[in-house]
């Protein structure tokens, strides 16, 4: 049975008044529309200033409000309990049972907070009249509980710069040495999952003891700072830079898949140190020696991957600084070639240092050229003749794999529609093209501003790797379909070593198949490799398409496939690539003979 407060006057004897009167707790009740029934002396001096607990009775918290207001009309921004929390009496009724509520207002100028508890107040039949309260000064409590947050907060403010300063250089604000061989750690904890490699980049700036000797501590800690920004700004953020000290600076390079990623990313850092560095007026040229370990070839641990690092930099240093080393010499010397061939390619672009070499393609019944395939050799001014094997791969992931093909394509065209106007028969030009080549617009548009006679078209023909043909055989159809309505042969190069389906092949608008090298080499005498060149010869046949076999070097090579019906063959048994000049020769002795 709940709580009734049926008659006050019945209840209100000397002990209750004793009681309610001399209580440090404010005590109410109020009616349903938020008259007070009855208030104690604990309300009425610390809440409603009232002069008495008989001046709020029939009255309402906005009455009190309002007066304080008006007592207080010089501060708008002034406001009391009843403004602010007249709300919650209704609260309690509507949720029909007893609450507690934080409540806050101005009173006599000051910020007061209240723990408040409101309960139904009830009839002798149980129906709700009003609502009964008592409320707590709480507000010495929530300033120690505002003040104890706030230290907190300055505490762990402090424990975070002295933990940054614990794991920091002070200079340059990045990682020390401890934070590094931390972060390592969990580095390799990663590759080591997911079977990837390390990097670790050991860096000592050359000349930089005659700077701060010369110049002072001052000038060499500015130094210091842009080095660590230069650095940082050519980084990934998967990377750590950590300086040790000194002139010392450590890099972890995370997902490393080969050594010319390393070399690359040393390269451009190398590159940022060109431009001088203007310090209290002075121009101060820098340059870094860079010493490199792998995980986990060079080791497992992160020490160790450091110390070699570290020896691999005296190396460079040694060896003339401003370069880098790996730990491993071989390694060094592979990397430094390839970023010498990357930077050089550029310069072959402009130089015009790209040729064509043609390689025949022979009937070997008729002992006839009947077409070639243009390939790209480079010419280089200091290092001779650079094969496609050592700069087709770079140009890829350089992004100039197309602009290489442009080269060719257009010299070759060139060439073949000047031996047709010349009387000699070269038969078919074969040009390699990239799939990103393919999916260029204006490509079509491009061949056709290269063909002055569109009959020419039929004297093309394009070859396209399995490989790149499966990566996204629907949209290859639609390609190879635009170059095919010209009339452009479409041949599949590499034949066999890319698992394509008999289902696209049947749909891909193709004219030939070339056998690829891999299955030329050893036949007749491997069993397996005749077996599989036979049954791409079969296929083609059955197929209506056209086979022609690479590679071939050898009269028994030749012989398996004149047996099984493959009479079109390309290979050093006939000629290696050759220059215009050379093709030219022989095309002329053809013709005469």
């Amino acid at each position: 049975m709940p709580y009734r407060l049926y008659d006050l006057k019945k209840h209100n004897s000397g002990l209750l008044d004793l009681l309610t009167e001399h209580l440090p707790d404010m005590l109410w009740v109020k009616d349903l529309n938020g008259k007070y029934l009855y208030v104690n002396k604990a309300i009425c001096d610390g809440l409603l200033m009232a002069n008495d607990t008989k001046e709020p009775l029939g009255k309402d918290d906005v009455f009190f409000a309002l007066r304080e207001r008006k007592k207080h009309s010089d501060k708008p921004n002034w406001h009391t309990f009843g403004e602010l929390c007249f709300n919650s009496d209704q609260v309690v009724i509507d949720n029909d049972k007893a609450m507690k509520f934080e409540e806050y207002g101005n009173v006599k100028g000051k910020l007061l907070h209240l723990e408040v508890y409101k309960a139904p107040f009830y009839d002798e039949n149980g129906k709700t009249i009003g609502t009964v309260g008592t409320g707590r000064d709480i507000t010495q409590l929530k300033n120690i509980q505002s003040n104890l947050e706030k230290s907190l907060e300055v505490l762990k403010i402090q424990s975070e710069q002295l933990e940054f300063q614990a794991n920091h250089d002070a200079l340059t604000s990045l990682p020390n040495r401890v934070l590094f061989i931390d972060r390592l750690n969990q580095s390799i904890k990663i590759s080591k999952r997911d079977k990837n490699s390390i990097a670790v980049l050991f860096i000592d700036l050359d000349n930089f003891k005659e700077i701060n000797d010369s110049l002072g501590h001052h000038v060499g800690d500015q130094i210091l700072i842009e080095v660590s920004k230069r650095m940082h700004s050519k980084m990934r953020l998967s990377d750590t830079l950590s300086r040790f000290g000194g002139d010392e600076f450590a890099i972890i390079l995370n997902q490393i898949d080969d050594n010319d990623n390393i070399a690359n990313i040393i390269v451009n850092g190398m590159k940022s140190f060109k431009e001088p560095f203007i310090i209290e007026e002075h121009t101060l040229h820098v340059s870094m020696s860079v010493g490199i370990s792998i995980y986990p070839y060079d080791s497992a641990d992160a020490n160790e991957l450091l110390k070699h690092a570290d020896a691999a930099m005296y190396k460079a240093k040694h060896s003339g600084k401003n370069r880098y080393s790996f730990y491993n010499e071989d390694m060094t010397k592979e990397a430094s070639k390839k970023v010498y061939i990357e930077t050089e390619l550029h310069k072959a672009f402009k130089n015009d240092e790209l040729l064509v070499y043609y390689q025949p393609q022979v009937d070997a019944i008729e002992d006839k050229i009947i077409g070639m395939e243009a390939l790209v050799r480079w010419e280089h001014p200091d290092m001779g003749f650079i094969y496609p094997d050592e700069f087709i791969p770079l140009a890829e992931n350089m992004g100039l794999i197309v602009e290489l093909d442009k080269i060719v394509i257009k010299k070759a065209i060139e060439q073949f529609q000047l031996w047709y106007k010349m009387g000699l028969n070269p038969g078919k030009l074969s040009l390699n093209l990239s799939i990103k080549h393919l999916e260029e617009e204006g490509f079509i548009k491009y061949i056709k501003s290269l063909v002055s006679d569109k009959s020419f078209f039929t004297k093309l023909e394009f070859e396209i790797t399995e490989t790149q043909v499966m990566r996204n055989p629907t949209q290859s159809i639609n390609i190879l379909k635009d170059i095919h309505d010209l009339g452009i042969s479409v041949a599949i190069d590499d034949f066999g070593t890319g698992y394509s389906s008999l289902a696209y092949l049947k749909r891909l608008p193709i004219n030939k198949l070339k056998i690829d090298k891999s299955f030329i080499d050893n036949i007749p005498n491997n069993p397996e490799d005749s077996a599989i060149a036979k049954t791409i010869i079969d296929l083609c046949r059955s197929l209506s398409l056209d086979v022609i076999a690479e590679g071939v070097e050898k009269e028994e090579q030749k012989e398996f496939l004149l047996n099984n019906k493959c009479h079109k063959i390309q290979g050093y048994l006939y000629s290696k690539p050759i220059s215009s000049q050379d093709m030219e020769i022989l095309l002329n002795t053809k013709n005469n003979s």
